[in-house]
């Protein structure tokens, strides 16, 4: 999959190499190959590969017939990254974006949903601030996905606000997006974190559509104090959940002009529950709410999996930039992955497995790996369960 994409190959020209050559063993190339295959396998840290650089499987992978780099010479690479080498990554992320749409039909609609997380930190890491909100010292990686598609994400330390950088990181996108696809409709989708007035006037000067949540506060909820009560006798006559929608034009303080907020209202056992948006788009207000706005929720399992099954969650090096890359290097394994389901194993049962599941049962099994100086042969176990799956994605990705 990597040889088709030419993924890791890209990601070792944007980074530069200054080294000496005549002191060099290990390409850059092949050691970028390296860690992207080991977090793809589950092989989270740099200290693993002290084991897995012997692994002939590995090794033959790579493209190598000796040992591959040992984790002094993967953590130096990683110890040095500077901030140009984070911005050439994320446009090799988003040139793999652009480019794997080729030879189709130009997107009317780009939904880009951005969303932010946390990453603990157990260290003296450079920038570390504690956080009141999830109670430890952490980074604030801000993620951008179109689909299941990841274009961008970038480290942040917590005291910041959650809206920084967003406008910069989306005005990147954007024009590039619209550089490809001149006439493609883009649209911002984000929580109330993002509900910023620089956020919502930019995004309109770039003719880009929103949907955004919007904090509950006193005036909000004077708009809808008189549904409010009539949801809660609804609910007392009829003992089962109510909901309703309307919406209204509204201007908080910092606003310069009014702009259209749907209000989801709903009563239940536990009382009112109000949610607001605040948005661009026109159309039926439930329809918006549920169909839009509710999708955001895909981003946030997106965001699991990069950093739970791709530990996106490693910042255990003390340089920033350094977590800044390790970051990169989780999101280049989740684009490898995300590639190796979509091409080559559409149609089969592992057709929306997440990354877990897939390296279970289609990566991490036994075999037995014979090389000698002419061919290496791989001989895998011809009652293993899945075997037909394994077939399906080999003939798929086969040249």
């Amino acid at each position: 999959m990597d040889q088709r994409l030419g993924l890791t190959t890209a990601a070792a020209a944007a980074l530069g190499d200054d080294r000496q050559s005549g002191k060099v063993r290990h390409s850059l190339a092949s050691m970028v190959a390296q860690r992207v295959y080991g977090l793809c396998l589950g092989w989270a840290d740099v200290c693993d590969h002290n084991a897995l650089r012997a692994d002939l499987a590995m090794q033959t992978a790579v493209g190598r017939d000796e040992a591959l780099a040992s984790a002094p010479t993967l953590s130096r690479l990683e110890t040095a990254a500077t901030p140009e080498q984070a911005w050439a990554l994320h446009q090799v992320l988003l040139e793999q974006f652009i480019v794997s749409r080729r030879g189709m039909r130009a997107p009317r609609e780009l939904v880009l949903d951005v969303d932010a997380t946390h990453v603990p930190l157990h260290g003296a890491q450079e920038r570390g601030f504690f956080h009141g909100y999830y109670d430890n010292y952490c980074y604030l990686p801000l993620y951008v996905f179109c689909g299941q598609d990841l274009l961008a994400c970038v480290l942040r330390p917590s005291d910041r606000d959650p809206a920084s950088v967003v406008t910069a990181l989306l005005k990147r996108l954007v024009d590039a997006l619209r550089q490809a696809w001149p006439k493609v409709r883009i649209v911002v989708r984000g929580d109330s974190g993002f509900c910023r007035p620089r956020v919502l006037r930019r995004l309109e000067c770039w003719g880009v559509d929103y949907v955004l949540g919007l904090q509950k506060n006193a005036r909000l909820l004077r708009y809808s104090e008189l549904a409010e009560l009539a949801l809660a006798e609804q609910y007392q006559a009829r003992g089962t959940k109510q909901r309703m929608f309307g919406e209204f034009d509204y201007a908080a303080d910092s606003w310069e002009r009014p702009r259209r907020v749907i209000a989801r209202l709903e009563h239940g056992p536990q009382g009112a529950n109000p949610r607001f948006i605040v948005t661009s788009l026109k159309g039926d207000a439930k329809r918006l709410y549920d169909k839009r706005y509710c999708a955001r929720g895909e981003a946030e399992n997106r965001i699991k999996e990069a950093q739970l099954d791709l530990f996106g969650r490693r910042a255990s090096c003390h340089r920033f930039w350094a977590n800044q890359l390790r970051l990169l290097l989780a999101a280049l394994a989740y684009t490898l992955m995300i590639n190796l389901r979509r091409r080559a194993l559409a149609g089969t049962e592992l057709a929306k497995a997440c990354t877990a599941t897939i390296r279970v049962q289609l990566l991490k099994i036994a075999a037995a790996v014979v090389r000698n100086t002419r061919r290496v042969r791989i001989l895998l176990a011809s009652s293993h369960p899945l075997r037909g799956v394994f077939l399906t994605a080999a003939r798929a990705l086969a040249p």
